[in-house]
Parts: structure tokens; C-alpha cells; sequence
């Protein structure tokens, strides 16, 4: 399998293979920034110079994942990117709360940044060229269905949908078993159409 011969020819020195590793996962982690990222900052940061940050983060950590691989390397790398991404969203919007002296968990802003992305991509796939032209009415209510699901459940689809992670890598992501990941995967596509429900119109077929 190429990831598994290119980490052989990390773990032997080979820098050359590093980046051939990380090439490899570069698309992911930028589809991952660009879903996670906040939208208030994506006129201020770009994914490509994030990324550029992550690799340095990546290569200068990697003999300690090298010494215990806990994770896979994407899942690793996707800790990582996740991470530059909470210091990106404290660095720039925790100066903004200030700014109106309110106090607002640093967690509230990814949850927030998911559940917005989400509303505008369900929004985008799911409505009808009728609902379309309501568009921002219709994200704000499928965010706000989205805002009051499970967090979980809202991650686990997250994950799997819109990040794209395997059943194994959200188990990974998430600290539960396959067999858990699964089901809850099942379990929030339910919760997630019970929400969609509260939303009017939502499931009206196109106009003939």
C-alpha cells in the first residue's frame, strides 16, 4: 500500500517521502479548513498558508508520532490542522468578543463554523429551485435545526459527509469503536431528518 511504504521510508530518514505524505493528505486537510473555517475569516486566512503552517507543525512533531502512532497519519495530520484552526478562530474572534466585552467559549466558534457550513451545503444540495431563491431564510432555519441536535450526532455527520472520513477515521476522530461509530452514524442521519423536518418546505419536492 503506498501510505504504508511511504511511512517505512519516513521512519528510515527519508524526508523526500514526507512530502510525498503529506501531498498525498493535502486536499483532505484543505477541504477540512475550508468546511471548519469560520466565516468571518475566510477573507483574512488562507488555506493554502495554513496548510504551509501545518506541514512545519507535522514535520517538526513527526518522530514523536513516529515513536507512538496512536493514530493513523490523516487522522494525525487532521488533529493537527484542527488545532491551527481553533488558534487561527481564537486569535482572530476572541479579540472581536472583546471588543464587545462578551464571553464566548473558544468551542462555540467551531461548533458554530460546522453547524453554519452545513446548513449552507444542505441548503445548496437538498432544496428545491423554489426554496433556492429563499436561500439565507432557509440556511439560518436549517442552522438553527442543526444547532439543536446532539453534538455528536451533528459531528458524526459532519465527519462523514462533509470532511468525507471513513467509518474508521471518524471511530478515530471521535475515540469510539467502528461498531459504535456506525451506529451512531445511522442514528444521526434520523435525528438529522427529524430536525430537517422542523424546517418548512424543506422536503417539498421541485415544482413541476
Amino acid at each position: 500500500m503506498l501510505i504504508d511504504e511511504l511511512l517505512a521510508r519516513v521512519r528510515s530518514g527519508d524526508d523526500h517521502a514526507f512530502v510525498e505524505l503529506f501531498a498525498h493528505y493535502r486536499a483532505r486537510l484543505k477541504q477540512l479548513l475550508e468546511f471548519r473555517m469560520d466565516r468571518r475569516l475566510r477573507g483574512r486566512e488562507d488555506a493554502s498558508d495554513v496548510l504551509q503552517e501545518v506541514y512545519i507543525d507535522a514535520h517538526q512533531r513527526l518522530h514523536h508520532y513516529l515513536k507512538k502512532p496512536e493514530l493513523s497519519f490523516y487522522v494525525w495530520l487532521r488533529q493537527l490542522t484542527t488545532q491551527r484552526l481553533i488558534d487561527i478562530h481564537r486569535r482572530h474572534l476572541m479579540a472581536e468578543m472583546r471588543d464587545v466585552k462578551q464571553e464566548v467559549s473558544i468551542n462555540r466558534f467551531g461548533a458554530a463554523a460546522t453547524s453554519a457550513s452545513m446548513a449552507s451545503l444542505l441548503a445548496a444540495r437538498l432544496a428545491s429551485p423554489s426554496q433556492l431563491v429563499m436561500q439565507a431564510e432557509m440556511i439560518a432555519q436549517i442552522e438553527k435545526a442543526l444547532e439543536q441536535m446532539d453534538p455528536v450526532d451533528r459531528e458524526v455527520l459532519a465527519l462523514r459527509h462533509f470532511e468525507e472520513l471513513r467509518n474508521s477515521e471518524v471511530a478515530e476522530v471521535l475515540g469510539l469503536k467502528e461498531a459504535a461509530a456506525s451506529n451512531r452514524y445511522v442514528r444521526a442521519l434520523t435525528r438529522l431528518r427529524d430536525a430537517l423536518e422542523q424546517v418548512p418546505g424543506f422536503f417539498d419536492g421541485p415544482e413541476s
